[in-house]
C-alpha cells in the first residue's frame, strides 16, 4: 500500500483523508448515533459479539463491525430506533501474563488497550452509541454480576462442590474442558493435570430439555450452530440397568452395580463391565489393591474432557469381579477399571458391547473379550456375518438375541425395557426407562486475579455467606503483585481476610475469580439500560430485548451463546428480566483472510514491507531481496500479515475498507485481502463520487417538481434507480452484502450510460434533469449504510443541510417497478426451498447465480456441487443435486 490516493478538494477526487475526519466529528458533536428508551419508533437491536482489548487491531477484526454497522444504520434510515452498542471483554489471563511480561497492572494494560482500540473502531466510522459504553474489568459492571450471582445462589441456581478439574501447572489456573487442546492448555501449552478442587457451579443442567427445545425457535440461527448446540447438550433417551455381582465375586456391601446405556438393545453382546476410575467402586477396590491405586493416579494425569478421554489409548484394569448378565443369569461378565468411562456422564459405570461400539471393540481387541454381533445389517447373511476391526454401528435386525431376534432396532429397547422393568434386584426394578444429557453444570472459579470476584465470605462456623447486597461491590485490590505463580488474592491478607458477616468471627473472602464467560453471558442485558442506577433495568431489558440481529464468530457457537440462553433463563426465574432467548437472529461472518511474507532469514514481514514486482517476484522494499508468499490465512499479529486500519485510512480511506469487506465474498465466508480488491474499491468509490457530481451539474435543481411524463431514456434511469433501492434494501434485510454491492455496481453502469446521454443531448430536458437528481440521491441513499463518508459528502452536494446518518430509506414507485422484476419459485430436486426476485431481463447465467447465493440453497447443499440447475424463463428453477 505505497501509493497516495489524496487530492485536492473541488477536483474530480474525492478526498477521504479530509472528508471521513469532518464527517465523524459532525456524527460525534451532534451525537448522531445516541439511543432514547423513550423513543417511540420501533426497536431494532444489533450489535457484534464484543472485542478483548489485547492491543492494536487490524483490519480483519473489522469486518463483523462493518456489517453490523451497514445494518444499524439501513435500520434508521427504515425508521427504527437502533440501538447499536460497544463493550470490552475485558477480564481474563491474557491481561495477567501481560502483567508479568511487562511489569505492569493488568488494570493498566487493559485500559490502555482499551483507548487505543476505542480510537481504531472510532476511524472506521461506526454508528456506535458510546454513551452505553461498556467493560466488564469495571466495578460499575460486575458490581451487578455479584448480584446477580447471590440470586442465583439465593435461588438454587448457584453451588459450591469439590470436583475434579483440569489444572494448568503454568497458568495455575483451571481450565474448562474447551480450554484443553490435546492434554494441554490453550493458553500455556502446559501438560494439564487433574486436580480435585472446592468449586461454585452454575446449574445449567437444570434448564438443559428447555435450551435443547428453544433451539427449534431460533429459525434465524444458522442450522449448523444450532446442531453443534444440540450435540453439546446431548440429550440421549436410555436405561439404567442393574447389574448384580455373581455370588462369590461381590465385594463387600454390595449387590450391584448400576450402568446405564442408550443401547440396552445390545444387552446379548455385552462383553464386560466397566467402571470410571472416580467411580466409589474403583476407589474402594483401591483402597485393598495397589496396583489399581497406581492405574487410577495414572488415568488423573490427563484431562477432563470427553474429546480427550475418547481419543486416548484404552487402557483397563481386571477388578477380578463378575457381574451376572441381566438377561441370562447363567451367563457372568468381568468387571474392568476403565480410562475412557467419565463418572460425570450416566452412572459412571458402562457395558461394553464391542461388536458394535468402535471404543469398546477396541477395548476388547486389547484384553482378549469375545466379540459377539447381536445386529445384523440389512441384506445380510447371519451365517457369514463378522466384526473384523470395525464396529458396526448401523441399524439392521436383532440376532444373538433371545426373545429379541428378528426385531428391528427400536422395537428391541422396547421389548428389552418391559422385560427389564418386570425384573427385580431386590426392591428395585432391574431396569428403568433414563433420560440423560451430555450438558455439565458450570464451573465458573478461576484461580486467578485479573476476574469478576466472588462475593462470598468463608466462616469456619457459618460456612461460605453471601457478600450483604450493601457492602457490593467486592472491588479487586489494586496493591497487588505478580513476583510468583499463584493467585495475588490469596497473598494478599489484608483483602482476604474479613469478619463474617453473619457471626462476626474472623473468616476469608474467597479468592478465586469468576470464568470470563460470565461477564459476557449477560452484557446485551446491560447495554439495555440507559441507567447507570439501574445495570439490570427490567423494563429497559423488556423493551430491547431480544437482540434482533447479532454477529460473531462461529467459534462461540457452543459456549457463549449457550451460556448466554442459560443466563436469560436463569434470571427469568429470578425475577430480574421477562425474556427467554437473548438473540432472535445469529449470523456468524466468515474471516478477512491475507497472504503471510518471510523473508530470506525465515523472518516474518508486514504487508507493507514487500511489493510485487512487474515480472510476479515479490520482494522486501528496502533492499529487494526475495520474499517467500505463503498461502492466505486468518491474519494474525505472531505471522504480521495484518493490515493496520490507520494505514488504510490514511492511503484509501475508511470507505474503500468498508466497501471493499462487503464486496465479491458472501459474508459468511472467508474474503482475502488483497491489493488489487482494495484498489478496485478505491476506483468504484471514485466513480460514485464522479457521477455524482456529474449528475448535480447536470440534473435538476434540490426540491424541484416532477414532470408529468417521462421519456424513454428517463423512463430507464427512473426504473433502474427505483430497482436499485428495492433490491438493495432486500439485500440488507437479508446480511446478502456482496449482492447488494454487485447491484450498485450495475446500477452504476446504467447511470453513467444516462449521464453520457445527457451531456450528448446539449440542453437536458426536464424529465431527464428531474431523473438525474432523483438517481443521484437514490445512489447516495442506497450506499449511505456501506460507505456513511461518501455518502454524506454526496448528500451536501446535492444541495442537502441536513445529515444523510438521519435522512429516510428512499421510497419506491411500484410502477416502475413491476415490470422490472420477475418472482420466481427455487426448487431443490423438485422439492420449493425459496423465492427468488429477478429481473426479467435476467440471463441464465445470472440467475444461476443468484440462486446459489440464497441461504436454503446453501443450506440445502451442504458444500456439494449440484449436477445442474434448470432454469425455466419467467416460470421456476429446479437445482438438482
Amino acid at each position: 500500500m505505497t501509493e497516495e490516493r489524496t487530492v485536492e478538494q473541488g477536483s474530480d477526487r474525492y478526498n477521504a483523508r479530509e472528508v471521513e475526519p469532518r464527517w465523524q466529528k459532525a456524527w460525534a458533536e451532534t451525537g448522531t448515533f445516541r439511543t432514547r428508551n423513550d423513543d417511540p419508533r420501533p426497536k431494532f437491536f444489533v450489535m457484534e459479539m464484543f472485542p478483548y482489548p489485547s492491543g492494536r487491531i487490524h483490519i480483519g477484526h473489522g469486518r463483523n463491525y462493518v456489517m453490523g454497522d451497514v445494518l444499524a444504520r439501513y435500520k434508521r434510515m427504515r425508521g427504527f430506533n437502533v440501538l447499536h452498542p460497544m463493550g470490552w471483554d475485558a477480564f481474563g489471563l491474557p491481561a495477567e501474563n501481560a502483567a508479568i511480561e511487562r511489569n505492569t497492572h493488568p488494570k493498566a494494560w487493559t485500559y490502555e488497550n482499551i483507548a487505543s482500540m476505542r480510537e481504531q473502531l472510532q476511524l472506521l466510522g461506526l454508528s456506535l452509541d458510546w454513551s452505553r459504553e461498556l467493560a466488564t474489568c469495571d466495578p460499575s459492571y460486575y458490581v451487578e454480576q455479584q448480584r446477580i450471582f447471590l440470586d442465583f445462589l439465593e435461588n438454587g441456581l448457584a453451588y459450591r462442590k469439590e470436583s475434579e478439574v483440569n489444572w494448568d501447572p503454568v497458568d495455575n489456573t483451571v481450565l474448562a474442558n474447551e480450554q484443553v487442546i490435546d492434554g494441554r492448555g490453550w493458553r500455556s501449552g502446559a501438560i494439564v493435570e487433574r486436580r480435585k478442587l472446592s468449586q461454585w457451579f452454575l446449574r445449567i443442567t437444570d434448564f438443559a430439555q428447555e435450551l435443547l427445545e428453544g433451539l427449534d425457535t431460533l429459525d434465524r440461527w444458522p442450522e449448523k450452530v444450532r446442531l453443534m448446540q444440540r450435540n453439546w447438550i446431548g440429550r440421549s433417551e436410555g436405561m439404567e440397568v442393574l447389574f448384580e455381582f455373581a455370588r462369590g465375586f461381590a465385594p463387600q456391601d454390595a449387590q450391584s452395580v448400576k450402568v446405564y446405556t442408550t443401547r440396552p438393545d445390545t444387552l446379548f453382546g455385552a462383553a464386560f463391565l466397566a467402571l470410571s476410575p472416580d467411580h466409589p467402586l474403583a476407589r474402594t477396590l483401591a483402597q485393598q489393591d495397589d496396583k489399581l491405586a497406581t492405574f487410577i493416579a495414572e488415568c488423573k494425569k490427563g484431562g477432563t474432557s470427553a474429546e480427550e478421554i475418547e481419543t486416548q489409548e484404552k487402557q483397563g484394569y481386571n477388578t477380578g469381579l463378575k457381574v451376572v448378565h441381566p438377561l441370562d443369569a447363567e451367563r457372568t461378565v468381568p468387571v474392568y477399571v476403565a480410562n475412557f468411562v467419565l463418572m460425570d456422564y450416566g452412572t459412571g459405570a458402562i457395558f461394553g458391547c464391542p461388536a458394535h461400539d468402535q471404543r469398546d471393540l477396541d477395548f476388547a481387541r486389547k484384553y482378549k473379550l469375545p466379540v459377539v454381533p447381536v445386529v445384523l445389517p440389512p441384506n445380510t447373511d447371519p451365517g457369514s456375518f463378522a466384526i473384523d476391526d470395525e464396529a458396526y454401528d448401523g441399524d439392521g435386525t436383532l440376532f444373538n438375541s433371545g426373545f429379541m431376534d428378528g426385531m428391528s432396532v427400536p422395537d428391541a429397547k422396547e421389548a428389552v425395557a418391559r422385560q427389564l422393568e418386570r425384573f427385580r434386584v431386590g426392591d428395585a426394578p432391574q431396569g428403568t426407562r433414563k433420560v440423560n444429557f451430555r450438558l455439565r453444570d458450570w464451573g465458573i472459579s478461576r484461580q486467578r486475579y485479573w476476574g469478576c470476584p466472588i462475593p462470598i465470605i468463608h466462616c469456619e462456623s457459618c460456612g461460605p455467606v453471601g457478600v450483604p447486597r450493601e457492602q457490593l461491590p467486592v472491588t479487586l485490590p489494586d496493591d497487588v503483585t505478580f513476583d510468583r505463580p499463584g493467585n495475588p488474592l490469596d497473598r494478599n491478607a489484608a483483602w482476604r481476610n474479613v469478619p463474617c458477616p453473619k457471626c462476626g468471627a474472623p473468616a476469608k473472602r474467597e479468592t478465586d475469580t469468576m470464568d470470563t464467560f460470565v461477564d459476557s453471558s449477560w452484557y446485551y442485558l446491560r447495554y439495555a439500560s440507559d441507567n447507570a442506577e439501574k445495570p439490570l433495568d427490567k423494563d429497559a431489558v423488556a423493551h430491547w430485548l431480544p437482540v434482533d440481529q447479532y454477529i460473531g464468530g462461529i467459534e462461540h457457537a457452543i459456549l457463549h451463546l449457550l451460556y448466554s440462553r442459560f443466563f436469560t433463563r436463569a434470571l427469568k426465574k429470578c425475577g430480574r428480566v421477562n425474556v427467554t432467548e437473548p438473540f432472535a437472529g445469529l449470523f456468524t461472518q466468515g474471516m478477512i483472510v491475507h497472504e503471510s511474507y518471510k523473508d530470506v532469514q525465515g523472518r516474518w514481514l508486514f504487508p507493507e514491507e514487500v511489493r510485487r514486482e512487474a515480472d510476479g517476484r515479490t520482494v522486501k522494499i528496502d533492499d529487494g531481496t526475495p520474499v517467500t508468499v505463503l498461502p492466505p490465512e486468518k491474519m494474525s499479529k505472531s505471522k504480521r500479515n495484518v493490515v493496520a486500519p490507520e494505514v488504510v485510512a490514511d492511503t484509501y480511506g475508511v470507505d474503500c475498507a468498508r466497501w471493499f469487506m462487503l464486496s465479491d465474498t458472501p459474508p459468511e465466508r472467508d474474503s482475502e485481502w488483497t491489493q488489487g480488491g482494495i484498489e478496485g474499491a478505491w476506483r468504484f468509490v471514485q466513480r460514485v463520487w464522479r457521477l455524482v457530481n456529474e449528475a448535480v451539474a447536470l440534473g435538476a435543481p434540490v426540491g424541484s417538481d416532477r414532470p408529468g411524463a417521462f421519456g424513454d431514456v428517463a423512463l430507464d434511469l427512473r426504473r433502474a434507480a427505483h430497482a436499485l433501492v428495492a433490491r438493495v434494501a432486500e439485500d440488507v434485510e437479508r446480511l446478502r452484502f456482496n449482492v447488494a454491492v454487485a447491484h450498485v455496481h450495475e446500477f452504476a453502469n446504467e447511470f453513467g450510460a444516462a449521464i453520457a446521454h445527457a451531456r450528448k443531448a446539449g440542453e437536458v430536458p426536464a424529465d431527464l434533469a428531474f431523473a438525474l437528481r432523483e438517481a443521484a440521491e437514490m445512489l447516495a441513499c442506497v450506499v449511505a449504510p456501506m460507505i456513511p463518508h461518501l455518502a454524506e459528502e454526496c448528500w451536501k452536494r446535492l444541495g442537502h443541510d441536513t445529515l444523510m446518518a438521519e435522512a429516510s430509506w428512499p421510497a419506491t414507485d411500484a410502477a416502475l417497478l413491476q415490470n422490472d422484476s420477475v418472482t420466481l419459485p427455487v426448487q431443490i430436486n423438485g422439492k420449493k426451498r425459496d423465492d427468488i426476485i429477478v429481473s426479467r431481463e435476467a440471463t441464465v447465467a445470472e440467475i444461476e447465480a443468484a440462486v446459489l447465493e440464497l441461504e436454503n440453497v446453501q443450506r440445502a447443499l451442504e458444500g456439494r456441487t449440484p449436477k445442474r440447475i434448470i432454469v425455466v424463463p419467467q416460470r421456476i428453477v429446479n437445482v438438482v443435486v
